[in-house]
């Protein structure tokens, strides 16, 4: 089994290359990328940096401002941006038409971008948004049949189990945002709970207005839980997720999945897997008290590390906090930590290369290369990632933030350049640094497969270092990253304990260099320290060779 390596691709401007892009533009104006343009050159690019899954990202059809040929408008007020947020659904059975080159043959230009993905040699991962949809879903694409959310529901109830929605009766829906006036005014009467559990009429412009939160059969108001007989809710959900995974996809990545219950994804999660066995569950999650809970009792494969993991690592490379600091990660999860998913960016986070993070992608290395090779656990990189993208446009409703908009049509400056006819295959360094890094986590067993063992606590001494093994039957490797902005010659003690457990012999040792491909001959010995130079912002990978 390979470790999960993950790039996260958001078709909407990852092909795009207008670089006279207008803030706020519309689809006429700024255009946007298509997924046949995803061809298989591109693929195959990506699959040699070590990729073993693409995360296509804002494939469902979500609430737009755009009008498209046969499918009704949105109403603008309760639209963010442009182009709409991705996360706010608008028919679970069908794709984005932005992202088609034929609006009529939407699905099957996805179809074929799933396969075109398989034939690369790599697996495909999108969205599933769970707890709330837009305030205007309508699926015109739902199989016969099947009935639309909300349609069966009694509106004079707040709470009722078989409801799909939450319903604020006798209140018109009244958030802190301008619904227009007249024939073009947004009216909800009764308004709707919103997405992010606001359960009054009048949410603010900081929640997720343009939502409705779906009802899975907890009453908010005691915290009952009513889920026998089975609300309509999971049934509905269940007829999505299988929908899609008939469509070849090879995982899910489940939007705040720790605001459903637990108990839909026991019971949802088991079906799909005995249908289609293959396919893995990542879900988004903040709550480390819930972790346990959503793998053991959910089902889940892959939970985020981003309280953990992501949080500690955004502290030593943004804050200067000690890198004493990382072992607390993997003690807090260290049961489960194969099935944390780490990662450095993604599309609700500061790009590493931004003012606002690091400010340069050099400075990032160490923490990739903790990321990546801390455990068997997934990496997940963000397309631009690896290119070193600072996210230094204000795209229009997602502004000046050092994120890459999820609501504006816009292009990226640094795929656009690697997209470029000639800088396709050329010879990128950053980029090569990644490929190092990510291509090893499959190629060394150790990372793949093999366990863990910290020496931070015998090396009270590095705060600006991390050290550690990884190993696997007779190989070993250490690894220790420097967050030093200057090249650093430092002593690392491997404790008698470590030399014990890993059948590690005292003196003379072999070593080759992962990263960057050197050799030398250590003096091992649990009395006496290793001294390693480490260039600055970089990492040291050595393989002690068994004889």
């Amino acid at each position: 089994m390979k470790k999960p390596i993950i790039y996260q691709l958001f078709p909407r401007w990852f092909t795009y290359v207008n670089d006279h892009c207008v803030p706020n533009g519309t689809l006429r104006q700024n255009g946007a990328g298509k997924f046949n343009e995803i061809d298989k050159h591109i693929l195959t690019a990506i699959k040699q940096i070590g990729v073993t899954h693409v995360w296509y990202t804002g494939i469902i059809e979500h609430a737009t401002k755009t009008r498209f040929p046969g499918i009704k408008p949105c109403n603008p007020h309760v639209v963010k941006g442009e182009a709409g947020s991705p996360y706010a659904i608008r028919d679970y059975y069908d794709v984005s038409p932005e992202l088609a080159e034929d609006v009529k043959h939407r699905m099957e230009e996805f179809e074929s971008l799933v396969q075109r993905t398989h034939d690369a040699g790599m697996k495909v991962i999108i969205d599933f948004v769970p707890n709330h949809v837009a305030r205007e879903y309508a699926s015109d694409a739902k199989p016969k049949g099947v009935k639309d959310l909300g349609e069966d529901d009694n509106k004079g109830m707040f709470f009722e189990p078989n409801n799909n929605f939450y319903y604020i009766t006798g209140q018109a829906f009244a958030p802190s945002v301008d619904m227009g006036q007249g024939k073009d005014a947004y009216q909800e009467m009764p308004a709707r709970a919103t997405g992010n559990d606001c359960w009054h009429a009048s949410p603010s412009i900081n929640d997720w207005y343009e939502t409705v939160k779906l009802n899975y059969g907890i009453d908010p108001w005691n915290g009952s839980r009513h889920f026998s007989p089975i609300p309509d809710t999971w049934h509905k959900m269940l007829d999505i997720l299988m929908f899609w995974c008939g469509k070849g996809i090879d995982g899910l990545r489940c939007d705040m999945a720790h605001m459903v219950p637990v108990e839909f994804w026991h019971w949802a999660i088991a079906q799909v897997k005995h249908e289609f066995p293959h396919v893995i569950f990542i879900a988004e999650i903040y709550d480390t008290a819930l972790y346990h809970s959503y793998i053991n009792d959910g089902g889940f494969d892959y939970l985020y590390d981003k309280v953990t993991l992501y949080d500690t690592l955004f502290n030593i490379v943004r804050n200067g906090a000690s890198t004493q600091t990382l072992s607390a990660c993997w003690q807090t999860v260290d049961d489960i930590r194969g099935h944390m998913l780490n990662f450095l960016e993604n599309h609700d986070e500061l790009r590493l290369a931004s003012p606002q993070f690091a400010g340069d992608a050099v400075k990032g290395r160490p923490a990739l290369v903790v990321s990546a090779t801390i455990s068997t656990c997934p990496m997940m990189i963000y397309a631009g990632q690896e290119l070193g993208e600072q996210a230094s446009d204000a795209e229009g409703f997602s502004g000046l933030d050092g994120r890459t908009t999820i609501f504006d049509y816009w292009s990226v400056p640094t795929i656009r350049q690697w997209l470029s006819k000639t800088a396709l295959n050329r010879r990128h360094p950053l980029r090569d640094y990644y490929k190092r890094v990510l291509r090893m986590c499959n190629s060394e067993k150790c990372i793949a497969l093999g366990g863990m063992f910290d020496l931070m606590y015998v090396n009270p001494h590095l705060t600006r270092q991390y050290a550690f093994l990884r190993h696997h039957d007779k190989d070993v490797l250490l690894i220790v990253a420097n967050f030093h902005n200057e090249l650093v010659t430092i002593p690392v003690h491997i404790p008698d304990h470590a030399m014990q457990r890993l059948n590690l012999r005292e003196g003379s040792v072999s070593a080759q260099e992962l990263l960057h491909h050197d050799n030398q001959t250590f003096e091992l010995s649990s009395s006496k320290p290793l001294t390693l130079t480490i260039p600055a912002n970089d990492a040291v990978i050595w393989k002690f060779i068994s004889k």
